[in-house]
Protein backbone atom coordinates (compact mmCIF):
# COMPACT_ATOMS: atom_id res chain seq x y z
CA UNK A 1 0.00 0.00 0.00
CA UNK A 2 1.14 3.58 -1.00
CA UNK A 3 2.52 5.75 2.06
CA UNK A 4 1.68 9.21 0.57
CA UNK A 5 4.44 11.86 1.35
CA UNK A 6 5.38 15.44 -0.31
CA UNK A 7 8.89 16.55 -1.28
CA UNK A 8 10.99 17.61 -4.00
CA UNK A 9 12.49 15.60 -6.93
CA UNK A 10 15.22 14.22 -5.06
CA UNK A 11 18.11 11.66 -5.80
CA UNK A 12 18.10 8.20 -3.71
CA UNK A 13 14.32 9.61 -2.91
CA UNK A 14 12.86 5.97 -0.98
CA UNK A 15 9.63 7.40 -1.66
CA UNK A 16 9.04 3.56 -3.13
CA UNK A 17 9.91 1.86 -0.48
CA UNK A 18 8.07 3.38 2.49
CA UNK A 19 5.84 0.56 2.95
CA UNK A 20 8.91 -1.58 3.55
CA UNK A 21 10.68 0.19 5.87
CA UNK A 22 7.26 0.56 8.16
CA UNK A 23 7.32 -3.01 8.08
CA UNK A 24 10.52 -4.25 9.20
CA UNK A 25 10.15 -1.79 12.03
CA UNK A 26 6.33 -2.17 12.96
CA UNK A 27 6.93 -5.51 15.55
CA UNK A 28 9.58 -3.72 17.51
CA UNK A 29 9.25 -2.20 20.98
CA UNK A 30 9.84 1.54 19.54
CA UNK A 31 8.90 4.82 20.40
CA UNK A 32 11.56 7.52 19.95
CA UNK A 33 12.93 7.66 16.21
CA UNK A 34 15.78 9.27 13.87
CA UNK A 35 15.79 10.30 10.62
CA UNK A 36 19.21 10.80 10.29
CA UNK A 37 19.71 12.07 6.73
CA UNK A 38 17.26 12.94 6.30
CA UNK A 39 17.04 14.42 2.84
CA UNK A 40 13.63 15.70 2.05
CA UNK A 41 12.33 14.05 5.10
CA UNK A 42 9.99 11.24 3.28
CA UNK A 43 10.77 8.75 6.05
CA UNK A 44 10.69 11.18 9.24
CA UNK A 45 7.00 11.92 7.44
CA UNK A 46 6.10 7.82 6.76
CA UNK A 47 7.70 7.76 11.00
CA UNK A 48 5.17 10.66 11.85
CA UNK A 49 2.61 9.35 10.16
CA UNK A 50 2.89 6.43 11.66
CA UNK A 51 2.90 7.00 15.47
CA UNK A 52 6.42 7.67 16.18
CA UNK A 53 8.22 10.44 18.29
CA UNK A 54 10.44 11.43 15.56
CA UNK A 55 13.62 13.68 15.09
CA UNK A 56 15.13 13.97 11.50
CA UNK A 57 18.66 15.59 10.87
CA UNK A 58 20.95 16.37 7.84
CA UNK A 59 23.77 19.09 7.12
CA UNK A 60 22.00 20.71 4.08
CA UNK A 61 20.41 23.83 5.70
CA UNK A 62 16.60 23.39 3.36
CA UNK A 63 16.62 19.09 4.78
CA UNK A 64 15.91 21.18 8.27
CA UNK A 65 13.46 23.28 6.47
CA UNK A 66 11.58 20.46 5.41
CA UNK A 67 11.88 19.03 9.00
CA UNK A 68 10.37 22.60 10.45
CA UNK A 69 7.22 21.90 8.35
CA UNK A 70 6.75 18.38 7.67
CA UNK A 71 7.95 17.12 10.91
CA UNK A 72 8.36 20.10 13.78
CA UNK A 73 5.22 21.95 12.32
CA UNK A 74 1.58 20.75 14.20
CA UNK A 75 -0.46 23.52 12.96
CA UNK A 76 -3.17 22.21 10.14
CA UNK A 77 -3.16 24.14 6.86
CA UNK A 78 -6.11 26.56 7.23
CA UNK A 79 -3.88 28.01 9.60
CA UNK A 80 -1.31 29.38 6.59
CA UNK A 81 -4.00 29.81 4.07
CA UNK A 82 -4.15 33.95 4.21
CA UNK A 83 -0.40 33.90 3.85
CA UNK A 84 -0.05 31.95 1.07
CA UNK A 85 -2.70 33.57 -0.85
CA UNK A 86 -1.10 36.79 0.16
CA UNK A 87 2.08 35.72 -1.61
CA UNK A 88 0.48 34.32 -4.58
CA UNK A 89 -1.07 37.72 -5.33
CA UNK A 90 2.48 39.65 -5.33
CA UNK A 91 3.43 40.90 -8.51
CA UNK A 92 7.07 39.84 -9.07
CA UNK A 93 10.08 41.98 -10.35
CA UNK A 94 13.60 42.04 -11.59
CA UNK A 95 16.03 41.24 -8.99
CA UNK A 96 18.85 39.04 -8.00
CA UNK A 97 17.12 35.46 -8.75
CA UNK A 98 15.88 37.03 -11.73
CA UNK A 99 18.99 38.77 -12.90
CA UNK A 100 21.35 35.42 -12.20
CA UNK A 101 18.82 32.47 -12.78
CA UNK A 102 15.76 33.53 -15.09
CA UNK A 103 16.08 32.81 -18.65
CA UNK A 104 14.21 34.49 -21.66
CA UNK A 105 12.19 32.34 -24.16
CA UNK A 106 13.96 33.51 -27.62
CA UNK A 107 12.20 33.06 -31.05
CA UNK A 108 14.39 29.81 -31.23
CA UNK A 109 11.34 27.33 -32.90
CA UNK A 110 12.79 24.63 -30.41
CA UNK A 111 12.74 26.82 -27.63
CA UNK A 112 15.94 27.51 -26.58
CA UNK A 113 17.51 28.08 -23.23
CA UNK A 114 20.77 29.32 -23.65
CA UNK A 115 20.72 32.86 -23.04
CA UNK A 116 23.02 35.91 -24.57
CA UNK A 117 25.99 34.43 -22.10
CA UNK A 118 25.65 30.95 -23.92
CA UNK A 119 24.71 29.75 -20.26
CA UNK A 120 21.23 28.05 -19.76
CA UNK A 121 18.96 28.24 -17.11
CA UNK A 122 16.59 26.73 -14.28
CA UNK A 123 13.73 28.59 -14.72
CA UNK A 124 12.13 31.48 -17.08
CA UNK A 125 12.29 34.68 -15.88
CA UNK A 126 8.54 35.11 -15.32
CA UNK A 127 8.83 32.78 -12.18
CA UNK A 128 11.92 34.06 -10.92
CA UNK A 129 10.48 37.20 -10.88
CA UNK A 130 7.65 36.32 -9.11
CA UNK A 131 10.59 34.10 -6.72
CA UNK A 132 12.49 37.26 -6.27
CA UNK A 133 9.21 39.15 -4.84
CA UNK A 134 8.15 35.96 -2.62
CA UNK A 135 11.63 34.88 -1.27
CA UNK A 136 11.81 39.12 0.09
CA UNK A 137 8.54 38.81 1.32
CA UNK A 138 8.53 35.64 3.60
CA UNK A 139 11.10 36.80 5.79
CA UNK A 140 9.15 40.12 6.13
CA UNK A 141 5.45 38.18 7.04
CA UNK A 142 6.75 35.27 8.77
CA UNK A 143 6.12 34.77 12.82
CA UNK A 144 8.36 32.40 13.74
CA UNK A 145 10.92 29.76 12.00
CA UNK A 146 8.46 27.23 11.91
CA UNK A 147 5.89 29.37 10.17
CA UNK A 148 8.77 30.47 7.79
CA UNK A 149 9.61 27.28 6.99
CA UNK A 150 6.09 26.18 5.61
CA UNK A 151 6.49 29.11 3.69
CA UNK A 152 9.60 28.71 2.47
CA UNK A 153 8.85 25.00 1.13
CA UNK A 154 5.61 25.96 -0.49
CA UNK A 155 7.99 28.31 -2.19
CA UNK A 156 10.81 25.11 -2.95
CA UNK A 157 7.84 22.97 -4.05
CA UNK A 158 6.32 25.40 -6.57
CA UNK A 159 9.49 26.38 -8.32
CA UNK A 160 10.70 22.29 -8.26
CA UNK A 161 7.52 21.86 -10.81
CA UNK A 162 8.94 24.78 -13.20
CA UNK A 163 12.16 23.78 -13.36
CA UNK A 164 14.17 23.58 -16.46
CA UNK A 165 16.00 20.35 -15.39
CA UNK A 166 16.20 17.02 -14.62
CA UNK A 167 15.38 16.92 -10.33
CA UNK A 168 19.07 18.47 -9.97
CA UNK A 169 20.55 21.38 -10.40
CA UNK A 170 24.28 21.15 -11.87
CA UNK A 171 23.05 21.09 -15.67
CA UNK A 172 19.91 22.53 -17.28
CA UNK A 173 18.13 21.23 -20.00
CA UNK A 174 19.40 23.21 -23.68
CA UNK A 175 15.65 23.93 -24.73
CA UNK A 176 12.80 24.81 -21.51
CA UNK A 177 10.92 21.79 -20.87
CA UNK A 178 7.24 22.27 -21.09
CA UNK A 179 6.51 22.54 -17.58
CA UNK A 180 9.16 26.09 -17.16
CA UNK A 181 6.63 28.15 -19.37
CA UNK A 182 4.33 27.47 -16.58
CA UNK A 183 3.29 29.84 -13.98
CA UNK A 184 4.08 29.16 -10.16
CA UNK A 185 1.58 28.68 -7.54
CA UNK A 186 2.05 28.18 -3.78
CA UNK A 187 0.08 25.42 -2.27
CA UNK A 188 0.04 24.76 1.05
CA UNK A 189 2.39 21.48 2.11
CA UNK A 190 0.59 18.18 2.75
CA UNK A 191 1.02 18.86 6.67
CA UNK A 192 0.99 16.04 9.18
CA UNK A 193 0.19 16.68 12.33
CA UNK A 194 0.72 14.23 15.26
CA UNK A 195 0.45 13.91 19.25
CA UNK A 196 3.96 12.71 19.56
CA UNK A 197 7.63 14.35 20.49
CA UNK A 198 9.29 16.13 17.04
CA UNK A 199 12.25 18.13 16.65
CA UNK A 200 14.39 18.68 13.38
CA UNK A 201 18.03 19.62 13.78
CA UNK A 202 21.22 21.00 10.95
CA UNK A 203 24.44 19.59 11.95
CA UNK A 204 26.78 16.05 11.47
CA UNK A 205 25.07 13.05 11.98
CA UNK A 206 28.40 12.14 13.66
CA UNK A 207 27.62 15.33 15.86
CA UNK A 208 24.26 13.49 17.26
CA UNK A 209 24.07 12.47 20.78
CA UNK A 210 20.35 11.77 21.95
CA UNK A 211 19.64 8.59 22.58
CA UNK A 212 16.77 6.57 20.50
CA UNK A 213 14.99 3.59 19.67
CA UNK A 214 15.48 3.46 16.07
CA UNK A 215 17.99 5.06 14.05
CA UNK A 216 17.34 5.28 10.83
CA UNK A 217 20.44 5.93 7.91
CA UNK A 218 20.36 6.30 4.24
CA UNK A 219 23.51 7.53 3.35
CA UNK A 220 25.27 9.58 0.13
CA UNK A 221 25.78 6.45 -1.99
CA UNK A 222 28.81 6.31 -4.33
CA UNK A 223 29.22 3.80 -7.16
CA UNK A 224 31.20 0.46 -7.15
CA UNK A 225 31.05 1.17 -11.01
CA UNK A 226 34.90 0.69 -11.88
CA UNK A 227 34.80 2.04 -15.58
CA UNK A 228 33.65 5.39 -13.56
CA UNK A 229 35.18 5.33 -9.88
CA UNK A 230 34.33 9.00 -9.21
CA UNK A 231 31.02 9.23 -9.90
CA UNK A 232 28.74 10.08 -6.57
CA UNK A 233 25.60 12.40 -5.99
CA UNK A 234 27.30 15.68 -4.50
CA UNK A 235 24.30 16.68 -2.22
CA UNK A 236 25.81 20.34 -1.39
CA UNK A 237 26.23 21.12 -5.34
CA UNK A 238 23.18 19.09 -6.46
CA UNK A 239 20.87 21.37 -4.92
CA UNK A 240 22.77 24.36 -4.30
CA UNK A 241 19.39 26.52 -5.17
CA UNK A 242 17.92 25.26 -2.39
CA UNK A 243 20.22 26.22 -0.22
CA UNK A 244 20.22 29.89 -1.59
CA UNK A 245 16.57 30.21 -1.41
CA UNK A 246 16.67 28.80 2.27
CA UNK A 247 19.65 31.51 3.00
CA UNK A 248 18.42 34.26 0.75
CA UNK A 249 22.31 35.08 1.01
CA UNK A 250 23.00 36.22 -2.52
CA UNK A 251 26.29 34.66 -2.54
CA UNK A 252 29.42 34.66 -5.38
CA UNK A 253 28.59 32.26 -8.27
CA UNK A 254 30.67 30.31 -9.81
CA UNK A 255 30.51 27.47 -13.40
CA UNK A 256 28.09 27.14 -16.18
CA UNK A 257 25.18 26.02 -13.60
CA UNK A 258 25.89 29.15 -11.00
CA UNK A 259 26.32 27.08 -8.64
CA UNK A 260 27.12 28.55 -4.86
CA UNK A 261 30.90 29.68 -4.58
CA UNK A 262 30.99 27.45 -1.73
CA UNK A 263 29.36 24.11 -3.56
CA UNK A 264 31.75 24.88 -6.81
CA UNK A 265 34.46 22.15 -5.80
CA UNK A 266 35.73 19.61 -3.87
CA UNK A 267 38.12 20.93 -1.69
CA UNK A 268 35.18 23.36 0.15
CA UNK A 269 35.10 22.73 3.61
CA UNK A 270 32.06 20.78 3.87
CA UNK A 271 31.42 20.54 0.19
CA UNK A 272 31.69 16.45 0.28
CA UNK A 273 30.86 14.24 3.07
CA UNK A 274 32.96 10.95 4.01
CA UNK A 275 29.82 8.84 2.83
CA UNK A 276 30.64 11.00 -0.42
CA UNK A 277 34.41 9.74 -0.43
CA UNK A 278 36.17 8.11 -3.42
CA UNK A 279 37.96 5.91 -1.14
CA UNK A 280 36.54 2.60 -0.39
CA UNK A 281 38.22 2.14 2.38
CA UNK A 282 36.83 5.59 4.12
CA UNK A 283 33.36 4.90 3.20
CA UNK A 284 33.04 1.73 4.66
CA UNK A 285 34.95 2.73 7.85
CA UNK A 286 32.79 5.34 8.73
CA UNK A 287 29.63 3.11 8.27
CA UNK A 288 30.88 0.88 10.83
CA UNK A 289 32.07 4.39 13.61
CA UNK A 290 28.62 5.37 12.62
CA UNK A 291 26.63 2.91 13.83
CA UNK A 292 29.24 2.04 16.94
CA UNK A 293 29.26 5.92 17.91
CA UNK A 294 25.51 6.54 17.87
CA UNK A 295 23.47 5.51 20.71
CA UNK A 296 20.41 3.38 19.91
CA UNK A 297 19.20 0.03 20.37
CA UNK A 298 18.01 -0.56 16.44
CA UNK A 299 19.51 0.60 13.60
CA UNK A 300 18.09 0.50 10.29
CA UNK A 301 20.46 0.88 7.14
CA UNK A 302 19.45 1.51 3.37
CA UNK A 303 22.51 1.20 1.08
CA UNK A 304 22.06 0.24 -2.64
CA UNK A 305 24.57 -2.85 -4.35
CA UNK A 306 25.58 -0.51 -7.14
CA UNK A 307 26.69 2.29 -4.09
CA UNK A 308 30.60 1.93 -2.84
CA UNK A 309 30.43 -0.57 -0.24
CA UNK A 310 30.42 -3.85 -1.47
CA UNK A 311 26.94 -5.48 0.04
CA UNK A 312 29.02 -8.79 1.20
CA UNK A 313 31.34 -6.15 3.16
CA UNK A 314 28.30 -4.54 4.64
CA UNK A 315 26.63 -7.92 5.53
CA UNK A 316 29.86 -9.48 7.21
CA UNK A 317 30.13 -6.08 8.86
CA UNK A 318 27.34 -5.59 10.39
CA UNK A 319 26.83 -9.69 11.25
CA UNK A 320 30.30 -9.55 13.33
CA UNK A 321 30.61 -6.47 15.11
CA UNK A 322 26.68 -6.01 15.93
CA UNK A 323 23.51 -8.26 15.26
CA UNK A 324 22.24 -8.66 11.91
CA UNK A 325 18.49 -8.95 12.57
CA UNK A 326 17.02 -9.55 9.36
CA UNK A 327 17.90 -8.14 5.25
CA UNK A 328 15.37 -7.17 2.67
CA UNK A 329 16.23 -6.53 -0.55
CA UNK A 330 13.92 -4.82 -3.51
CA UNK A 331 14.53 -3.78 -7.36
CA UNK A 332 14.82 -0.27 -7.37
CA UNK A 333 13.95 2.05 -10.40
CA UNK A 334 17.14 3.67 -11.65
CA UNK A 335 17.27 7.60 -11.41
CA UNK A 336 16.26 9.25 -14.16
CA UNK A 337 19.05 11.36 -14.54
CA UNK A 338 21.52 7.96 -15.05
CA UNK A 339 18.88 7.08 -17.49
CA UNK A 340 19.92 9.75 -20.09
CA UNK A 341 23.60 10.25 -19.73
CA UNK A 342 25.39 10.38 -22.77
CA UNK A 343 28.41 9.18 -20.72
CA UNK A 344 29.04 5.96 -22.48
CA UNK A 345 31.16 5.30 -19.52
CA UNK A 346 27.95 3.83 -17.15
CA UNK A 347 27.54 1.11 -19.86
CA UNK A 348 29.89 -1.16 -17.59
CA UNK A 349 27.26 -0.55 -14.60
CA UNK A 350 25.12 -3.57 -15.89
CA UNK A 351 23.18 -5.61 -13.36
CA UNK A 352 19.75 -5.51 -11.76
CA UNK A 353 19.77 -2.38 -9.26
CA UNK A 354 18.73 -3.30 -6.08
CA UNK A 355 18.04 -1.84 -2.60
CA UNK A 356 18.98 -3.00 0.52
CA UNK A 357 17.24 -2.57 4.00
CA UNK A 358 20.00 -3.92 7.02
CA UNK A 359 18.00 -4.27 10.22
CA UNK A 360 20.72 -4.09 13.04
CA UNK A 361 20.12 -4.56 16.21
CA UNK A 362 23.83 -3.49 18.93
CA UNK A 363 24.84 -5.89 21.03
Amino acid sequence: MAIKTQGIRYSGSKKEILPSIIDIIKDLDIKKTLDGFAGSTRVAQCLKMSGYDVDCNDISMYSKVFGDCYIVNNQDASFYKEKIEYLNNLKGYDGWYTQNYGGLVTNNPKGSAVQADGKKRPWQKHNTMRLDAIRDEIDKISDNEIEKSVLLTSLMMAMDKVDNGLGHQVSYLKEWSSRSSLNIKLEIPDLITGKGEYNSYSGDIFDVKNQYDLIYLDPPYGTNNEKTKTTRVRYASYYHLWTTIVKNDKPDLFGASLRREDASSDTKPGAVSVFESTNYETVKNSIYNLIDKLDSRYFLFSYNNKSKVKIDDLIQMFSTDFSLVETRYFKHKENVQKKLTSNKEWLGDTGENLEYLFLIEKK
